[in-house]
C-alpha cells in the first residue's frame, strides 16, 4: 500500500521524505491556507522535496468552466501533480475531461460507493474515500473503502482507492485489511506508525546490555 502524508507544511514533507517510504503528498485548501505560503510556491516545493511522488493539488472553483481553467493551470506546474477535484456534478465532468487529456486526478470528498462509482467511470486516478468524517457521525467509514475496493476489482476500473481522513493507526490497519491502494494521513499519524511499547522496551534492554558489556563497534 502506498503511504501519502496529508499536509501543506513544508517541514513535515521534508521530514517524511527523509524516511524513504512515503509515496506522495495530498493537500487541500485548508492545509494550504494553514501553511501561510502561496499555493503554487508550496506545491512546487513539495514536488521538489518528494521527487517522483504524486502530489495532489486541489481546484477551488465550483463551476465547470472555472474548474477547467484552474485544473489546466495547476497541472501545468509540474509532472508530479495530480489535480484534486471534489465529487460534485461539474467535478465529475472535469475528471472525464482531464482523463481524456491524460491528466491524472484525485476525486475527493467521496463518502459512498455510489459516489466512488461515478469517479471510477469518469477515469479518476485516485478515489479518496473519507473515513474519519463518517466515523464522526456514528457510522463506519471503512465500509465504503472496502466496498469501493471490491467494486474497482470487480469491474476492472483503473482507479486506485485512497483511504483519506485517517485519524489513528487503526484506520491504517483497517485500510490494509480492506485492500486500499493508498492511505493518506497527517504527519503525526505517520509518526505513530513507528510506535509500539515492546519496541521501546526491547531497544532499551538491548542498549543497556550493550553498555554493561562495554562493547564498541569497530
Amino acid at each position: 500500500m502506498k503511504l501519502f502524508v496529508d499536509t501543506g507544511d513544508i517541514e513535515e514533507v521534508r521530514l517524511a521524505a527523509e524516511w524513504g517510504v512515503i509515496d506522495g503528498v495530498t493537500t487541500n485548501p485548508t492545509l494550504i491556507a494553514k501553511s501561510g505560503k502561496g499555493f503554487k510556491e508550496t506545491v512546487l516545493k513539495i514536488c521538489e522535496l518528494m521527487p517522483g511522488g504524486d502530489i495532489s493539488a486541489e481546484v477551488v472553483a465550483t463551476d465547470y468552466e472555472s474548474m477547467v481553467k484552474e485544473a489546466l493551470e495547476i497541472a501545468s506546474w509540474h509532472e508530479q501533480i495530480v489535480v484534486k477535484v471534489p465529487l460534485i456534478e461539474p467535478g465529475i465532468r472535469l475528471v472525464k475531461f482531464l482523463s481524456d487529456k491524460g491528466i491524472r486526478t484525485n476525486v475527493t470528498l467521496v463518502f459512498s460507493v455510489s459516489q466512488a462509482l461515478l469517479a471510477a467511470k469518469a477515469g479518476a486516478t485516485y478515489i479518496s474515500n473519507f473515513v474519519g468524517r463518517v466515523d464522526d457521525i456514528s457510522d463506519d467509514g471503512m465500509v465504503a473503502v472496502a466496498d469501493t475496493v471490491r467494486m474497482v476489482h470487480e469491474y476492472g476500473f483503473e482507479s486506485e482507492v485512497l483511504a483519506a481522513s485517517i485519524r489513528h493507526p487503526l484506520h491504517v490497519v483497517k485500510a490494509v485489511e480492506a485492500g486500499a491502494h493508498v492511505s493518506t494521513m497527517p504527519f503525526k499519524i505517520l509518526q505513530m506508525l513507528f510506535k509500539h511499547p515492546l519496541t521501546d522496551s526491547g531497544l532499551q534492554r538491548f542498549l543497556e546490555d550493550w553498555n554493561k558489556a562495554g562493547l564498541t563497534i569497530g
